[in-house]
C-alpha cells in the first residue's frame, strides 16, 4: 500500500469510527487534545497522526490500531505490509511503555524503602517521631517520578507531580514543626495557593503551545 492510499484509508477509517461513536470532529479533537482542523486533515487524507495518537484513537474507539489502518473491504490475505509494519511499531511502543512503567514503580518502591529504613534506624535509637520520614517520602517520590518522566519526554502527569511536591513538602514541614515544637503553623499552607495557581497557569500555557505546534 503506497503512502497516499494509506492516508486515504486511515482517514476514511477515522471518520467511520468517529461517526459510529457519535462524535463530531470538534468533539473528537477535544478528547485527544488536538484541533478540529487537524482531525479534518486526517479524515481527508492530507496528513496522518503519529503512532501515540493512533494508539489514543484506538483506545477511544475501543478498537485496535490495526482496525484503524487496514482496508476493511480487502480480503484477509491481502493485508498490506504497511499495516504489518505499523502493528510491529505499536507493539514495540507498548513494550517500551510497559518497561518505563516498571522502572517508575521500582524507583517508587526504592524511595519508600529508604523511608522505611530511616524509620527503622531512627526508631532503634529511640529518635522521637521517626515516622515523619514517611511524610517526606511522598514529595521525594514525586521528584523522582518527575525526573524520570521528563527524561522520557512524557509530560502528561508533570502538573500533578509538581503539585504533589509543593503540597507534600508543605505538609511535611508543617508536621515537623507541629511535632517538634508544638506550634500550629497552618499559615504555611497559604504559600501553596499562589504556587498551585502558578503551576496551573504554566501548564495551561504549555498545553496551548504544544497543541499549536502539533497543528503546524
Amino acid at each position: 500500500m503506497n503512502d497516499e492510499k494509506l492516508k486515504n484509508q486511515l482517514g476514511a477509517n477515522i471518520a467511520a469510527f468517529r461517526k459510529s461513536s457519535g462524535l463530531t470532529q470538534a468533539a473528537l479533537a477535544e478528547r485527544i487534545n488536538f484541533s478540529d482542523k487537524a482531525v479534518s486533515k486526517w479524515e481527508r487524507g492530507e496528513s496522518i497522526p503519529d503512532v501515540l495518537t493512533l494508539m489514543e484513537l484506538a483506545r477511544l474507539f475501543n478498537i485496535t490500531v490495526d482496525d484503524l489502518l487496514k482496508d476493511h473491504n480487502a480480503l484477509p490475505e491481502n493485508v498490506g505490509k504497511v499495516e504489518q509494519v505499523m502493528g510491529n511499531v505499536v507493539e514495540k511502543t507498548l513494550k517500551r511503555k510497559a518497561d518505563k512503567r516498571i522502572i517508575a514503580q521500582l524507583c517508587s518502591i526504592l524511595v519508600w524503602f529508604v523511608a522505611l529504613f530511616a524509620f527503622v534506624i531512627c526508631a532503634s535509637f529511640d529518635v522521637p517521631k521517626s515516622w515523619i520520614a514517611f511524610f517526606y517520602a511522598f514529595p521525594i517520590n514525586c521528584i523522582v517520578l518527575l525526573i524520570l518522566r521528563s527524561a522520557w519526554r512524557d509530560f502528561r502527569s508533570n502538573k500533578w507531580l509538581i503539585s504533589g511536591i509543593v503540597w507534600g513538602f508543605l505538609l511535611s514541614i508543617y508536621m515537623s514543626i507541629l511535632l517538634f515544637t508544638g506550634k500550629n503553623m497552618w499559615m504555611l499552607f497559604l504559600l501553596g495557593i499562589p504556587g498551585q495557581a502558578a503551576i496551573l497557569l504554566w501548564f495551561r500555557m504549555f498545553r496551548k503551545v504544544t497543541v499549536e505546534e502539533r497543528n503546524g
